[in-house]
């Protein structure tokens, strides 16, 4: 218990007015100076007893014990110690700033500090486990009870060192050994994950396949480094250091620049090489890296404080706009290469490879709409005045409230058309005119299904699948108009009849029927409708048109014709079920593996000896 000491020659009740101002501040030096007194008899004993000074006399087990681990009571009485020091130094200095007595307790406060600057250095090296970035970025029930609880101990040891040291004065000291080994964390983590360690010239020397898993590394990697490692350096320095704001914003940046600033050394490398890169199916692969340095400078410009955000912002923007520029050449080669396209058209009518390569192709670019928005947004070949009022686009196409930006779904709305414009052309390849329309038919149902089935659907919109959806069944009208005519018109010609005809008329009748419904089938017998709903639509819609009429006349004079001996067999060659079998058989083809060719400009080629197999997307552009 502090002794206070006051002038015992007047009652409490009673003030001398007159005392000279010499005796007041001879007064108040005594009071102070019995303070601090008091206060380093009460330290000094804690203080000295974990002295580190080889020559003080602390026990030598003292000097290398670890004192927060093994004496956690003692390390609560050193720090008290402190604080109740640090007070009265305070209070005295005030007063006087000379006190032979402020400076033994100034001796003693860095005897305390030594203690503290060793504790906190054996911490933060000594617990090095549970401060693994991933233990301190997890979630508290993603950790086990032991590891919650030591991880509790060690970040409240460190904050208590931190809190105590800054209060006396002793701040940069502790931020120095702190920046030291949570440095040297982030190095060699960001080593481990393979960051920054490759050169220039190795990434140069690299051939696409090997360049392509790096691409795959430092994707993965860059993920962890945010999420993990990043993310468990700001909370671990936060709750050491929240007792500053200045010191805690300051520390994490000098800690963390120079490895944020090295997640974007490769992806910069690679930018210094396009002509690695400028090939339509790697485009997929710098889109990933442009969402992923987009994603990184987020991320950085929300853990660090506002003097470091411009020179991340920097390192970004240069960076996004190399692969932007990467980007925007590829498309332009992409729609070149439609353009120039001089491939075959297929047989029966199907599903050309120009086509299935292109949309799946465009597929995958709706999936990047987000970065393909950043990209484009302020350059563009085209214009909404370019596309045909038939591809029914507005500035506002998508649907729902967060409707897509107006250069993307224009962008992605020309290639579609620069794709069927090129279709279009193709069809002057057929000689039969109704086999030309069956082909766009199904290839712009092929579009339309690939647009509806995926992320195209938001961009281009449901009004824009209508109108094609539409398109499709004009096309199909017209292939069975004039596909189907001679058929249509004998089965017309059986309904109009009268019943008074002469038997020879009912002969020429079934005649010119079965050769024109044999005709048909035989010529179309190679043609294909690949996709099963828009087949059986087609068998539906024929069947309806000439069986019925069929039918008719069938039962109307088969048995005449049965009644007069005539040889049925070379006459009345199909009954009504038949005519709908005959139907049904059409349509399909021998199919060819999806993934055994590929479009390649202006060629076929082969897939087997020209994909990796970890290019799962350049595959799938094939289906």
């Amino acid at each position: 218990m502090r002794t206070l000491f006051f002038s015992s020659s007047k009652s409490s009740s009673s003030h001398d007015y007159s005392s000279s101002p010499s005796s007041t501040i001879s007064s108040t030096h005594t009071f102070c100076e019995s303070l601090i007194e008091e206060t380093i008899q009460n330290s000094q004993s804690i203080i000295t007893k974990w002295d580190l000074d080889p020559s003080s006399a602390s026990a030598s087990y003292n000097r290398v014990a670890n004192l927060f681990r093994d004496h956690p009571e003692e390390a609560k009485r050193l720090l008290k110690a402190v604080k109740d020091l640090q007070h009265a130094m305070q209070f005295v200095i005030k007063d006087s700033s000379n006190s032979k007595v402020l400076v033994r307790a100034h001796d003693l406060m860095l005897i305390a500090m030594k203690r503290l600057q060793k504790e906190f250095y054996t911490i933060l090296s000594g617990s090095s486990y549970f401060l693994d970035h991933e233990t301190v970025s997890s979630s508290r029930h993603s950790r086990s009870s032991i590891e919650n609880e030591v991880l509790g101990f060690v970040m409240a040891d460190l904050k208590s060192i931190a809190d105590c040291m800054i209060n006396a004065g002793y701040g940069k000291e502790c931020v120095k050994i702190y920046k030291l080994n949570r440095k040297s964390v982030i190095d060699e983590t960001l080593y481990n994950l393979e960051i920054g360690k490759l050169s220039s010239l190795q990434v140069q020397k690299m051939d696409w396949e090997l360049l392509e898993i790096k691409i795959t590394n430092w994707l993965s990697s860059v993920k962890v480094a945010i999420n993990a490692l990043f993310c468990g350096e700001k909370i671990l320095c936060d709750y050491v250091f929240s007792s500053s704001d200045n010191i805690r914003e300051s520390c994490f940046s000098e800690i963390a620049k120079d490895g944020a600033l090295s997640l974007f050394l490769f992806p910069e490398m690679m930018m210094k090489y396009k002509k690695k890169l400028l090939s339509l199916e790697k485009m997929f692969r710098i889109l990933d890296l442009y969402d992923a340095v987009y994603e990184v400078w987020i991320e950085l410009e929300l853990m660090f404080s506002s003097d470091l955000i411009p020179v991340v912002e920097a390192k970004a923007m240069s960076l996004l706009g190399k692969l932007g520029d990467a980007v925007r050449a590829m498309l332009l080669e992409f729609e070149t290469a439609i353009q120039k396209d001089s491939s075959k058209v297929v047989q029966g009518g199907g599903i050309h490879p120009l086509t299935r390569y292109v949309m799946n192709y465009l597929v995958f670019l709706g999936d990047y709409s987000g970065a393909m928005c950043d990209i484009i947004v302020d350059y563009s070949p085209v214009s909404l005045q370019m596309i045909p009022e038939s591809c029914c686009l507005s500035p506002t196409s998508g649907d729902g409230n967060s409707s897509p930006s107006p250069a993307i779904v224009v962008r992605l709305a020309w290639l579609v058309l620069v794709l069927l414009c090129k279709l279009d052309g193709k069809t002057q390849l057929y000689k039969d005119v109704e086999l030309s329309y069956l082909f766009l038919a199904n290839n712009l149902n092929y579009v339309v299904s690939k647009v509806r089935e995926s992320n195209l659907k938001l961009i281009l919109g449901s009004e824009w699948i209508s109108k094609h959806e539409m398109k499709v069944k004009e096309y199909m009208s017209k292939y069975e108009r004039i596909g189907w005519s001679k058929v249509f018109t004998a089965a017309s010609m059986l309904e109009n009849l009268t019943s008074e005809i002469s038997l020879t008329e009912v002969k020429e009748c079934f005649n010119k029927f079965n050769s024109s419904f044999e005709d048909v089938c035989r010529t179309q017998s190679s043609w294909v409708i690949p996709d099963s709903k828009l087949r059986d639509q087609v068998k539906l819609s024929l069947a309806s048109k000439i069986v019925p009429m069929y039918q008719v006349f069938y039962e109307m004079y088969r048995g005449e014709l049965v009644r007069t001996g005539t040889e049925m067999e070379s006459i009345v060659r199909y009954a009504p079920d038949d005519l709908h079998n005959y139907l049904s058989d059409l349509f399909y083809s021998v199919s060819v593996s999806d993934g055994s060719m590929r479009w390649s400009g202006s060629y076929l080629t082969s897939t087997s000896s020209t994909l990796s197999k970890g290019d799962t997307k350049e595959k799938s552009l094939c289906k």
